[in-house]
């Protein structure tokens, strides 16, 4: 029975056991990511034609007439001091993600923005842009009609736009010319890489992995990454492997934390987050002032002039009814939320209530702030 084989028996067993686990249990395809294994995103300017007068005005988009003058050169049409007055032409900035192992010949999607002051880009074409990397080489050339998700219809008095008519889309607009070098075959040695960085996660890893190939070639080197080291007698298919591992169940382990967003008064709490027993009372305190100026006339035949005399109405309420309320110990997240609850107070005044709650000491978690 070769390596491989074993792996795969391994691999079912790991399954098998793995489906009695807790609910949070997750792949690990869904937790991390192999180190190499990754989008490269690039970048290029161009220029898009044939729009119907809702393009750049070369007069205040001069980076698009020098485009369009260079463009024309090219082509062999020499307009250098001429005055060009079209319309129909816009300078796009062009994005794509490069997909890890894409070959030469593929296509991938591209989006499309405009740059200067153009109104739509209904009903353009994207004129051959380069597309570069981060170390400024072309990975691929796009080109082609382009997509958009939006109008703008404009009378004479009204103005209706729906959506964003100057962002655009070219599904498959992108011709690939250059392949990133990354051997995976040849590697000995990979890394995962978590995407919630957390110790426990790193070492419930390592453990899936070694119960995997039997020997201990996984070891957590810090909260994030996880280095495996292939067995000398391995004589497989290092893709076979990585089925193998990103197939095994692992119950990641988060910290206590609690997510605020003051702005749309949004809380998120974590499974793990914990209260001790604390005594709480919640008042507002509604300042109320009302404007209702009085206009004061002159008696008959007097020399007085007509006046304004402001009237101002303040009324103040503390809501002095509100007692203290005891917040018991909590358990499980479900008796913290029905603990909240049972105070009758909005998302806003909970907010301050679990932030005077942390400062106290009474709070087992972290609080975060949007």
């Amino acid at each position: 029975m070769t390596l491989t084989t074993i792996l795969r028996v391994f691999t079912l067993l790991a399954l098998v056991l793995g489906s009695g686990a807790a609910t949070a249990s997750s792949r690990i395809k869904d937790i991390a990511d192999f180190e190499g294994v990754r989008d490269n995103q690039l970048i290029g300017y161009g220029l898009v034609v044939g729009l119907q007068g809702t393009g750049d005005s070369l007069r205040n988009a001069p980076f698009t007439r020098q485009s369009l003058e260079a463009m024309l050169e090219r082509l062999g049409v020499n307009t250098r001091g001429f005055n060009l007055n079209t319309d129909n032409v816009a300078a796009v900035m062009v994005t794509a993600n490069l997909p890890a192992f894409s070959t030469q010949g593929t296509r991938i999607d591209v989006s499309v923005s405009a740059l200067g002051d153009a109104d739509s880009l209904q009903g353009g074409t994207l004129l051959v842009t380069p597309l570069l990397g981060a170390d400024g080489e072309v990975y691929a050339i796009a080109q082609g009609p382009l997509a958009i998700g939006g109008f703008t219809a404009q009378g004479d008095a009204a103005t209706v736009t729906r959506g964003v008519p100057t962002a655009a889309r070219i599904a498959n607009g992108a011709l690939v010319e250059r392949e990133i070098d990354f051997k995976l075959a040849s590697m000995t040695s990979l890394r995962l890489a978590l995407r919630n960085p957390d110790l426990t996660t790193a070492r419930r890893m390592a453990l899936a992995v070694n119960e995997l190939i039997g020997l201990p070639t996984a070891e957590p080197l810090d909260p994030a990454t996880v280095r495996i080291d292939l067995p000398r007698e391995f004589n497989g298919n290092i893709v076979d492997l990585l089925t193998d591992i990103e197939q095994l169940i692992v119950e990641p382990d988060l910290p206590a934390r609690i997510v605020i967003d003051e702005n749309s008064g949004i809380i998120v709490m974590g499974q793990n987050v914990k209260i001790s027993t604390v005594a709480i009372a919640q008042g507002n305190l509604t300042v109320t002032i009302a404007e209702s100026p009085e206009v004061v006339q002159p008696l008959p035949f007097a020399n007085g002039q007509t006046a304004i005399e402001p009237r101002t109405d303040i009324l103040v309420d503390d809501e002095s009814d509100n007692r203290l309320a005891v917040l018991p110990k909590t358990v499980t997240l479900q008796q913290l939320v029905d603990g909240l609850n049972a105070l009758g107070i909005g998302p806003r005044d909970m907010i301050s209530i679990l932030q005077a709650v942390k400062a106290s000491g009474a709070l087992q978690a972290e609080i975060e702030v949007m």
